[in-house]
């Protein structure tokens, strides 16, 4: 299928900010959110990203999908997934794969990426502006990907199978909305390899982003992952995974487990 573009100013996505993330990084507790610090640090974020109003640049693409096992195929090309192997009493070992149908289904690819010019302003003889640059612009990325993933939700013209939605900025930070976003690297999704399968599908250098060899995003300011529709579908962490599943996982994505254990280091 088509994969859609969408190129914002910085100043349009300001709004979808979850500045709870911004302070963390910022080492500020949620109690302190309201404290003059706080307020005179966002507000001098705020100023900086007006002031340069950097590109951001979304991609999406939506695939003809079917869940095949713990793997979801999408258009041909296999996606190996991970399944949970201690989870809490009563649950199910979650994967990714249980929200989509093993018949027919749509899965959404998407990639985000801040403008490497904005980056490029960090220096050295700064560090306070330099980590200001570097604390915004990955608040921009997720923003973007917000406003995007909501914008896809809603449209018809991209997938639009929550078209009725109707739900604040506040809301969208504390995810109310149908279906859910994993990125690659993230506790659902843990394995930053699999960003090579999806590049090959999204062509990540359309939306600026190149890939060193071991997956790692450049610009820094990058987001990538997969949209789920599933009213059901929600986060939860892989955790640790024994060597049988990681044979397994090998045997699926065609690549030694050795080479798998560089990627699932946190996993094993």
């Amino acid at each position: 299928m088509t994969t859609h573009r969408f190129t914002y100013n910085a100043t349009e996505v300001i709004p979808y900010i979850d500045w709870n993330y911004f302070f963390h990084a910022w080492s500020i507790g949620h109690r302190s959110h309201k404290t003059q610090t706080a307020l005179q640090l966002k507000e001098e974020a705020i100023a900086l990203t007006r002031e340069m109003n950097p590109v951001v640049t979304s991609l999406f693409r939506l695939c003809e999908a079917r869940s095949n096992g713990d793997s979801i195929e999408l258009e041909g090309t296999t996606l190996p997934l991970l399944r949970q192997q201690h989870s809490r009493a009563g649950e199910p070992n979650l994967c990714l794969s249980d929200f989509v149908s093993p018949k027919s289904d749509k899965v959404a690819l998407f990639a985000t990426a801040v403008s490497p010019e904005f980056e490029n302003e960090r220096s050295e003889e700064d560090p306070y502006r330099s980590m200001l640059i570097q604390t915004i612009a990955d608040r921009l990325a997720e923003a973007a990907t917000s406003l995007m993933h909501k914008t896809v939700r809603t449209s018809k013209e991209y997938w639009g199978y929550s078209p009725d939605e109707k739900l604040s900025i506040e809301q969208l930070n504390i995810e109310k909305y149908q279906g859910i976003r994993p990125a690659v690297g993230y506790p659902s999704l843990p394995d930053q390899s699999v960003i090579f399968i999806i590049d090959k599908l999204l062509n990540l250098k359309e939306a600026g982003i190149e890939l060193t060899e071991s997956g790692a995003m450049i610009p820094h300011a990058s987001v990538c992952g997969i949209m789920l529709s599933h009213p059901a579908a929600h986060y939860f962490a892989v955790g640790n995974i024994c060597d049988e599943q990681l044979i397994d996982y090998s045997h699926r994505r065609g690549i030694s487990s050795v080479e798998l254990r560089k990627y699932l280091v946190k996993n094993i």
